[in-house]
């Protein structure tokens, strides 16, 4: 397997890890730390997806910039442009309390706030892991 595959693989790993402990923040009631999570979860299989098109290194945290890479090799990934902007807004307010207007993280983001974004974590992974690529020889 070449390296840039090994890299991809690495990376699609970790997103479905992050997917799984996002489920336990948000079953436990961290939701703003579920909802950060999500969008690394789009970050890092987005990510994936362009390692293994040979792409790297890849810089950048915007799953929506992401995306639109993503869809350059393959318009499929146009689908993944709304999921990646409505988790790019969870990147640094989940986080930072200064990243809000006001109020603190914790008891900002809500339930729901976790599911719409677990929801639109879970589409991103679901659209690269069925990608052919990953049953393509390298």
């Amino acid at each position: 397997m070449d390296r840039n595959r090994d890299e991809a693989l690495r990376w699609l790993s970790q997103a479905r890890h992050d997917l799984k402990v996002a489920h336990l923040n948000a079953e436990h009631g961290a939701h703003a730390w579920a909802c950060f999570l999500c969008q690394q979860v789009a970050e890092k299989a987005l990510k994936a997806y362009l390692y293994a098109q040979g792409q790297g290194p890849v810089i950048g945290h915007s799953s929506f910039v992401l995306a639109h890479r993503c869809a350059e090799f393959d318009p499929r990934y146009a689908q993944a442009l709304p999921w990646g902007k409505a988790l790019d807004a969870y990147y640094i307010p989940t986080r930072y309390p200064n990243g809000l207007p006001g109020g603190v993280p914790y008891e900002v983001y809500d339930a729901e706030d976790a599911t719409r974004a677990l929801d639109a974590a879970t589409a991103v992974l679901a659209l690269v892991e069925t990608d052919p690529i990953w049953t393509t020889p390298p």
